[in-house]
């Protein structure tokens, strides 16, 4: 059974700054649609009013390969909501690849999301309008929903796919903040956002415990992926969209899937092009720290190895408690479910030590914001406080004797910056996100475009910040709808357009230059051309060029 969302915060990353950005990044729109519009900016999605009699409703009908489905008009963009592209994964569908969805008679109405994938703390919910139900979390997640200004055309726009973030644990596509009606329209493009399986659902390694069934668990997560590929290919015609012209595109965790995704055999061929937001994953999880993992949560649940199949019996609750590590009654370590390199789907380590040969030709967007960790960081944490003697005792506990190197080239940069400043743009340095660059580059084959985003958010008492997730209102090009992630003011607009037209550029043709913004040169391992992003955009070879160089003498940092 579905299970409601819970309110307490999420664990590990979701947990700080919950207030504000949990509400903004987790607030689903199914079932407290209307309701989360008015406490987000007063956005009243269509879908909260197509309810009781569809025939009154110009809606849109179109036929996939599993039935009809009636979506709604939201703001001029077709908008359909929880259609399935998988079936249930609850009972002996848990753990296992996913599987076509149950095909049904008549029109199914895509007016509301489907469910969440089962997670620890899930969102809070708005309050219910016109009697409607809360989002709800469940097994029976495997769920997109699809923004196209157009169907039934024959015409062929780009499609943009959107991977959420969230790490492997937390997170849904169905997020108020990442609704693609308006990306959809002013690009002409369509959207299709994803659910999928997470956590010990989505990522628990069975396959070394004498179970062969069970050969894909480790990788479940990433194969709902692909199938939402699959169905994309299937189905994406009718949506107006082209199936031959798919973007991934993902922030943080939904930036790690990608990295992931394109060193997996069964995805090549089915997406063209991919952007990487503040996400860059070089290793997965080797099998034999993978089953560690899953020795302790058998342990932990009173299970032998020779009792898998019992896992599918297990509650939902019952199997998030297991990894659940909140609190000191819960013991010390988290669990480290994610991709595994399980020699199946997932061959080799995604971009270690190269490239992955079967994505060489798919052309990318890598990129980050300027300063990552502040989006992780308690309004009232003595980060934001440092003196100078704390901010280099910090850093030497990272960075050891490269420490005085690096403050003073950060200083020369930004002379102004508090100690404050100083840490969290030392420690946000794009390591890992340069040298994925660097790896695909010297394969020759297609190009990769290099940003940073270095615009500051002015809420939260003037600090000066450009923090992890800041740059996808205008990604999306809904700032109007996220005045507690960027505020207000006349310069988010234009900045909103040039990102949204850069990325949907990108996907119509493979080079994100854009009007109104510089030509974006391709990144190379000499000149390593990279947009700066902000009010005004700049294309800067190689920029901060010293702290680079001092980064790559430390020893290699962990990368899975």
């Amino acid at each position: 059974m579905p299970r409601k969302s819970g309110c307490n915060p999420q664990n590990n990353i979701s947990n700080v700054n919950f207030g504000r950005r949990a509400l903004m990044k987790s607030t689903l729109l199914g079932g407290g649609a209307a309701a989360a519009g008015a406490l987000l900016g007063g956005f009243m999605p269509a879908a909260a009013l197509a309810v009781d009699d569809s025939s009154k409703f110009e809606t849109p009908v179109v036929e996939t390969t599993a039935g009809k489905v009636r979506g709604v008009i939201q703001a001029g963009t077709l908008t359909f909501r929880g259609i399935p592209y998988g079936a249930s994964t609850a009972g002996s569908n848990r753990f296992m690849p996913p599987r076509k969805p149950v095909p049904w008679s008549g029109v199914r109405e895509a007016f509301e999301n489907g469910p969440t994938a089962p997670q620890l703390g899930g969102p809070p919910n708005p309050l219910i309008l016109n009697h409607r139900q809360p989002a709800m979390e469940g097994e029976d997640c495997l769920v997109i929903n699809v923004f196209t200004p157009g169907v039934n055309d024959g015409r062929k726009r780009p499609v943009m796919v959107w991977l959420h973030g969230g790490g492997f644990a937390t997170g849904a596509g169905s997020a108020h903040s990442f609704d693609g009606n308006v990306l959809a329209r002013s690009g002409d493009v369509v959207v299709v956002s994803v659910n999928h399986r997470l956590n010990i659902f989505g990522y628990l390694h069975l396959a070394d415990l004498g179970a062969e069934k069970y050969a894909d668990s480790g990788n479940a997560g990433m194969l709902d992926i692909v199938a939402v590929l699959e169905w994309v290919r299937d189905n994406i015609a009718q949506f107006g969209g082209n199936p031959g012209n798919v973007t991934v595109f993902g922030q943080s965790g939904g930036g790690l899937k990608i990295s992931v995704l394109l060193a997996m055999p069964p995805a090549k061929g089915l997406f063209h092009k991919a952007i990487i937001e503040s996400g860059s994953q070089l290793k997965g999880i080797h099998r034999d720290e993978a089953s560690k993992t899953t020795e302790r949560i058998l342990a932990k649940l009173g299970l032998q190895p020779n009792q898998v199949d019992d896992l599918q019996k297990l509650p939902i609750e019952r199997l998030l408690s297991a990894i659940d590590t909140r609190g000191p009654e819960q013991g010390a370590g988290a669990f480290n479910l994610g991709p595994v390199v399980d020699g199946r789907s997932l061959p080799s380590d995604p971009f270690d030590p190269t490239a992955p040969e079967i994505s060489a030709d798919v052309p990318l967007i890598i990129g980050s914001v300027n300063t990552e960790g502040t989006f992780f960081t308690p309004p009232d944490s003595p980060l934001f406080s440092l003196d100078e003697a704390g901010m280099r005792a910090r850093l030497t506990q990272r960075f050891g004797d490269a420490t005085e190197k690096l403050i003073e080239f950060y200083r020369k940069e930004t002379p102004n910056a508090s100690p404050s400043e100083l840490y969290f743009l030392i420690t946000a340095f794009p390591s890992a996100a340069i040298m994925q660059a660097e790896r695909k580059v010297v394969q020759g084959k297609a190009p990769v475009y290099m940003y940073l985003f270095t615009w500051e958010t002015p809420v939260e008492g003037g600090k000066r910040h450009s923090p992890h997730t800041v740059e996808l209102p205008f990604v999306f090009n809904n700032v109007v709808e996220q005045p507690e992630e960027v505020g207000n003011g006349p310069d988010l607009q234009p900045l909103a357009d040039k990102m949204s037209g850069a990325w949907t550029a990108f996907a119509r043709t493979g080079n994100p230059s854009a009007p109104g913004i510089p030509k974006w040169l391709a990144y190379t391992v000499n000149e390593r051309a990279t947009m700066i992003i902000n009010r005004e955009w700049k294309l800067v070879n190689d920029p901060r060029h010293d702290a680079r160089l001092i980064m790559n003498s430390l020893p290699a940092p962990k990368t899975s």
